[in-house]
């Protein structure tokens, strides 16, 4: 059961492992030890644990603030499917979302992707039917990317000493598609803008549009969806609460409101944390999941990092962007309100995606580049059993950190007028998105509330309010040392920093992370 540290739960001062943040990573990483017979101590700083997988509460509704589909999970056999029935001791369900798992708005033209490689290929094709060797080769490519991606990764998880020898060979298949961008390489095999415009339409998976993302990044996104998004039953929250039993299986637990000040390191070994109240817990296996920046600029004292060279190492790397999430509740259900499965992806008609969000960076009164529109309460088959006569609506856009910079420092729930007001003009711009699309809902809003960067910043403690921990871009990809293994014997790293963005991202970190930890082949095991 998880606990909270307000309430004073019995903790040992020795722990096989400590896990700093409750996020994906974190999680799957103490459920693979928890497996291995460790004793795990997982310590979140929020009320509650889940990272992007938690849930929030308000006015009689829910909403998931991280998860709007996972791909690959239909697949009973499926890596991604096989790691969570794993971790989960098969307790974790999936709801697939149907034939279309996003419809791409550009102006008053609508194209859908479709579950099924073969079925996306054909619907493409009826788009755009010029197109057609494109396509193929388009297709051809992200499958070819994400195959050299295996052993990219497993380089990850080698000594050192291995990695020295064999890491090059390892690493270059997956270099050629990581350092180009996404729109390098679409560029390359069509010259068809609305095309490119279609199919790099999911940008906001990753953070980052065409001409700055890495082509690998985007190949992965594209493929985890190509058979279909699915929704997992009972909500996000789920994820955790089928993993925390895993993890106390083997005398671990979950303790939230428990701060971690830093990580305890005497003579070049990570040998325990620091909690802000001053108290010290003990392992010779300490793992941050709180992100690169967090762990190498708070978590360490500033000598040491200077020390190992952290501090040059994290001037190569940027935040990802920063968003807003208008969270909507409706009175009604999804049948009556005629609320789809599928997301919404709304795009301006003339501009490409970058140029759309240059221009909205310059003048945020400028047109959304992007707006993500999610439906959880269709998604979610128990849905109307816990919260019957109700619906909820996820609206996503852009909001650079910048343009809430001046209440840095201010106290969530209690920041002035001037800041409220920003946030409701944002809120009433996105609704009017929502009822271009679905008119019928005009009048049916019962309570929305729009979260900022700043939001992000006090729950997820990114400290850009980033969405997706460091950016995609190809020089994402030539550093080495985003890798489980720290220069501090005892320190692991683990979390979408070191694989890639999204939960599917930071559940394989917490396999990396684990196998570098154990040197099992995770698996090989999870596969038996």
């Amino acid at each position: 059961m998880i606990t909270s540290y307000k309430r004073e739960p019995k903790i040992d001062n020795n722990y096989d492992a400590i896990v700093i943040g409750s996020g994906m990573g974190s999680l799957t990483c103490a459920a693979l030890l928890s497996k291995e017979g460790k004793k795990v101590l997982v310590l979140e700083r929020h009320y509650v644990a889940g990272g992007f997988t938690h849930v929030f509460k308000r006015k009689g509704y829910e909403w998931d603030v991280g998860i709007h589909y996972i791909g690959e999970v239909q697949n009973e056999y499926s890596p991604i499917r096989k790691m969570f029935d794993y971790i989960s001791n098969n307790k974790l369900q999936w709801e697939d979302m149907g034939d279309v798992y996003d419809k791409i708005i550009i102006g008053n033209k609508t194209f859908d992707f479709v579950k099924g490689v073969e079925n996306f290929r054909s619907k493409l094709k009826s788009y755009f039917p010029k197109d057609s060797i494109a396509i193929d080769k388009y297709i051809e490519l992200v499958f070819k990317a994400n195959k050299a991606m295996k052993k990219f990764y497993l380089e990850k998880t080698l000594p050192n000493f291995l990695s020295s020898i064999f890491g090059f060979f390892l690493r270059k298949p997956y270099l050629k598609y990581t350092s180009k961008t996404t729109y390098e390489v679409l560029n390359s095999i069509t010259k068809n803008k609305e095309l490119i415009k279609v199919l790099t339409a999911q940008y906001g998976d990753y953070g980052l549009p065409p001409k700055l993302s890495s082509f690998a990044m985007h190949a992965s996104v594209v493929k985890h969806y190509f058979k279909g998004g699915s929704f997992p039953i009972g909500g996000s929250s789920q994820i955790v609460k089928t993993i925390d039993p895993v993890i106390e299986s083997s005398g671990g637990q979950i303790i939230v409101r428990a701060e971690v000040k830093k990580v305890i390191i005497d003579k070049n070994k990570a040998v325990g944390v620091e909690l802000v109240d001053g108290k010290k817990i003990f392992s010779k296996i300490i793992i941050s999941g709180v992100g690169i920046f967090n762990t190498y600029n708070k978590l360490i004292d500033q000598d040491i990092s200077i020390r190992y060279g952290f501090n040059n190492k994290l001037k190569l790397l940027k935040p990802s962007v920063a968003h807003g999430c208008l969270y909507v509740g409706l009175k009604g259900d999804a049948k009556s309100l005629k609320l789809p499965k599928n997301n919404l992806w709304i795009y301006q008609d003339k501009l490409d995606h970058d140029e759309s969000v240059e221009i909205y960076l310059k003048n945020q009164s400028n047109d959304f580049p992007l707006v993500y529109i999610s439906f959880p309460s269709a998604k979610d088959p128990t849905w109307n059993e816990r919260y019957p006569g109700r619906s909820t609506i996820d609206i996503i856009t852009l909001l650079p950190y910048e343009s809430f910079e001046k209440w840095e420092g201010s106290s969530w729930k209690k920041r002035d007028k001037a800041y409220e007001d920003i946030k409701d003009k944002i809120s009433k711009r996105l609704l009017e998105h929502l009822f271009d699309h679905l008119p019928n809902l005009r009048n049916k809003i019962d309570y929305y509330e729009l979260s900022s960067p700043l939001t992000t910043k006090h729950f997820v403690n990114y400290q850009k309010g980033e969405l997706y921990g460091i950016d995609h871009s190809p020089q994402r990809f030539k550093q080495k040392f985003l890798r489980p293994k720290t220069p501090i014997n005892g320190l692991y790293l683990t979390g979408q920093d070191i694989v890639s963005a999204g939960v599917g991202g930071a559940l394989f970190s917490g396999l990396i992370t684990s196998a570098s930890i154990t040197g099992i082949n995770f698996m090989k095991k999870i596969y038996q």
